[in-house]
């Protein structure tokens, strides 16, 4: 293991500074286009949530404005406290007004602060050179790339988990109240910004401790107190603060859809959606680097990896269908291919000047190949036309009733840029996940009843959607007149 304090060469350092700069440049490339291009539900989530917040601070704004942007926070969930969306609001502050290329800024800054964090620890796990491959691997995964400017909490909870990580191998290195404090303080502080760090960080603190030995640690005041800086915090906000909401996540993600994990075919859909954002080779790769690497750091990892598999076992549907569900996995896995790279080049150390050439030459095209690939992909992908298609509808919806939609991302779409909140009616996806968790989907003319019961209006934008469900569609044009039309949207009066 390398220590921190060892110089790093010119070489070295002229590599670092390119890596964080072509890092910083793929995440900034087409920064102006809506965040509409990976998970636009979750990032229109905490576009609203922000742009409450934003209003709430701002005095000068328009009464009305204000009102409305506050009013539209209010009516979406909140399971996380908006840390991020407060940073966000705070530089819309500074900078006069609302501009969503600021969190996808952030974003890629926290995340690159994130790099260099991993960087240290990789040289403390294995060496520079399983370092450098580390970061490569973390700045550059095009999954990363994309996930990591994302408007949501999920890039700053990684990077938390990053610094957990470093502050608990200090802390096995040194038994020092120090590093105990800081584990703790910087583990509440990840899990915070979003309760799912808390498996892969419960999953290193134990193996931390385990590792220093547990029986001479069961009274170590140092380990007490961890603990209650990891749990409290987290807990007063998750358990005290909204129980309800904690409970209900509980019940209708983990309890009512548990059975999923004895079917074998969940694990095979786990690990092909892992090989596609992740590549499966790599991960069975940083699977042997934990058995390889040196005590303290195979032991962090295994508690890391264990952590991860509990946490894809009791939130067995998202492993299969929410990539970002597996942002914090990215950094493990780097972490855990370290060792590996160092068995690499202490191989090509012994090779001749022009074999090592020509795996410097593989390596630039290993870098190149997922930056093209991921540039490509941003740049194939245009949203800049639909801030004004959902500004217009928004103006075109009538006030004078309650409005219920098939709609695209929850109604976000709608309620961000239209200014506009619609109650939903179910898509697809939501019928399929009631039926997983046991529901009854047949009874349809009791669940229309019942859910237009107080609407006035019934408004199509996902047509698509529409034509995957029959019934409703023959409801609608047998029963109810068409009052607009218009590109890619209907509009049915219920009250005729």
């Amino acid at each position: 293991m390398e220590k921190q304090s060892t110089p790093l060469s010119m070489p070295v350092r002229l590599v670092l500074v390119i890596f964080f700069l072509l890092g910083l440049g793929i995440r900034l490339y087409d920064l102006s286009d809506p965040p509409l291009d990976f998970h636009p539900t979750r990032q229109l989530h905490s576009a609203i949530v922000a742009r409450g917040i934003y209003y709430a601070m701002a005095p000068d704004s328009d009464l009305s404005t204000r009102d409305q942007a506050v009013s539209l926070k209010a009516t979406i969930g909140a399971f996380e406290p908006p840390i991020i969306e407060t940073i966000t609001a705070f530089v819309y502050k500074a900078m006069g007004g609302e501009n969503l290329a600021i969190p996808r800024i952030i974003n890629s800054l926290i995340w690159l602060g994130g790099g260099m964090v991993l960087f240290a620890l990789s040289r403390r796990m294995a060496s520079t050179t399983g370092a450098v491959f580390a970061l490569g691997y973390y700045l550059f995964l095009p999954f990363g790339v994309q996930a990591s400017r994302s408007f949501q909490p999920d890039p700053l909870m990684t990077v938390g988990v990053i610094v957990s990580i470093f502050a608990f191998y200090r802390w096995s290195e040194e038994r020092s109240w120090k590093w105990a404090i800081l584990a703790g303080l910087l583990s509440a502080f990840a899990v915070l910004v979003k309760i799912m760090a808390a498996y892969l960080i419960a999953g290193m603190a134990v193996a931390a401790v385990l590792y220093a030995g547990l029986r001479p640690n069961w009274r170590n005041p140092q380990v007490w107190a961890m603990a209650a800086l990891m749990i409290v915090p987290p807990a007063g906000y998750y358990l005290f603060r909204d129980p309800g909401s904690s409970a209900d996540y509980l019940a209708g993600w983990t309890l009512a859809l548990i059975h999923l994990i004895t079917d074998p075919g969940f694990y095979i859909r786990w690990l092909s959606f892992l090989s596609y954002l992740m590549s499966l080779a790599l991960i069975f790769l940083g699977l042997v680097g934990v058995l390889i690497a040196k005590s303290l750091p195979r032991a962090l990892l295994m508690g890391l990896w264990i952590g991860y598999i509990l946490y894809g076992l009791t939130l067995p549907y998202q492993m299969y269908t929410h990539d970002y569900y597996h942002i914090q996995l990215i950094p493990v896995l780097a972490l855990s291919l370290a060792p590996m790279a160092d068995l690499l080049f202490e191989k090509l150390n012994q090779l001749q000047r022009r074999w090592r050439i020509l795996f410097v030459v593989i390596a630039l095209a290993a870098i190149f190949y997922p930056l093209w690939t991921v540039r490509s992909t941003l740049a194939a992908q245009d949203y800049h036309h639909e801030p004004a298609y959902w500004a217009a509808l928004g103006e075109q919806t009538p006030d004078d009733g309650n409005v219920i939609a098939l709609t695209q991302d929850y109604g976000f779409r709608l309620m961000y840029y239209g200014w506009t909140h619609v109650s939903l009616w179910p898509s697809g996806i939501e019928r399929d996940l009631t039926e997983l968790r046991g529901g009854d989907t047949s009874k349809f003319e009791s669940d229309f009843a019942e859910r237009t019961a107080d609407k006035r209006y019934f408004l199509i934008t996902a047509l698509s959607q529409l034509a995957q469900q029959p019934a409703l569609q023959t409801m609608l044009d047998e029963n109810y007149p068409v009052i607009a039309r218009g590109d890619g949207y209907v509009l049915y009066d219920l009250v005729p």
